[in-house]
């Protein structure tokens, strides 16, 4: 029994915020923003906009796209750094919001959220203990932003993607990677908690820009070498690479080593920029529905985040 992607779904809250917007908040232009990240705009959700609202407009097209109604689900698992509650959890929340049934969990492993639920999903279906899964990256990274930190406020955005996994005779998702190493839990993590509260203040996001920068693309870069070496492929034997949408340089540099040309990388990092867990189901669904990723196509997603944590997934369309 194997696992395969039977629908893609994506939402993204109404308000804009452009680059000239953030001109007029902070020490910042458009032209330094897009040449240093690529990012022009990114999506703010509204004040009654929590992460459980956002992640059931992208299930709910995913379950379109698929042609399944909730009571097909059995399992729904979603990746996220920015709950609606400490409990329950964001996929309890959207469980008892659209009548599904069976187990039930959030992952939080930050930006690689996404790729480390739909592993894990991916084993409760070829363990047989689950049918028909709904997979969420969706996060609302707008209320752990310092607007006036001008290196990290203009970087990130809200918004949610979901996939319908289902058992298949094919295999679908052939292979994934995960990994992590805390010891750079300081160079990106947000400043408190529950156990662990601030004095004074909420909760902020926090980095250390340049250094996030080296570490991901060199992580990245082994990461692109196990999962060709471990699938028997050669450069540019992949169809189409779906990146955690971070940064355009780390993009590059990545699709580099992957000997791609940019046409065959799936870019939405302009429009919404860097949504965490939400990045890579989003721009999944971006290309199926555009038509750029067919049934039978060969593709690679991958994230880093906070933690730091990455994966890779390989998936036959």
């Amino acid at each position: 029994m194997y696992s395969r992607i039977a629908g893609t779904g994506a939402y993204l809250p109404e308000k804009v915020l452009t680059n000239f917007d953030l001109e007029k908040m902070i020490d910042t232009t458009d032209e330094w923003i897009r040449t240093r990240t690529g990012i022009e705009r990114r999506h703010i959700a509204a004040k009654d906009e929590a992460t459980s609202d956002l992640s059931e407009q992208a299930c709910r097209a995913a379950l379109d796209a698929a042609g399944l109604t909730p009571a097909d689900i059995d399992l729904v698992v979603v990746g996220t750094c920015t709950p609606d509650l400490v409990f329950p959890n964001v996929a309890c929340l959207l469980q008892e919001r659209m009548g599904m049934s069976g187990a039930a969990f959030s992952i939080e492993a930050a930006c690689s959220g996404f790729v480390y639920s739909l592993s894990v999903a991916d084993k409760f279906v070829r363990a047989g203990q689950a049918t028909r899964a709904l997979v969420v990256g969706a996060e609302v990274m707008s209320r752990i932003i310092d607007w006036t930190d001008r290196e990290t406020c203009v970087l990130f955005g809200d918004g949610a993607g979901a996939v319908v996994l289902e058992a298949s005779d094919d295999a679908g998702i052939l292979y994934t990677d995960l990994g992590a190493d805390g010891r750079y839990r300081n160079l990106l993590y947000a400043d408190s908690g529950v156990s662990r509260v601030k004095e004074e203040g909420e909760t902020t996001l926090l980095m250390k820009g340049n250094e996030v920068f080296k570490v991901a693309v060199r992580t990245l870069e082994g990461m692109v070498d196990r999962v060709l070496a471990d699938n028997g492929l050669e450069q540019g034997e992949i169809d189409w690479f779906v990146p955690h949408q971070a940064n355009l340089r780390i993009i590059r540099a990545t699709a580099r080593r992957l000997g791609l040309p940019m046409e065959r990388v799936v870019l939405t990092v302009r429009d919404h920029g860097n949504t965490s867990a939400a990045s890579i189901p989003m721009a999944l669904d971006t290309a199926v529905r555009d038509g750029r990723i067919q049934p039978g196509d060969l593709v690679l997603m991958e994230a880093f985040g906070g933690g730091f944590t990455w994966g890779a997934t390989l998936v036959r369309y």
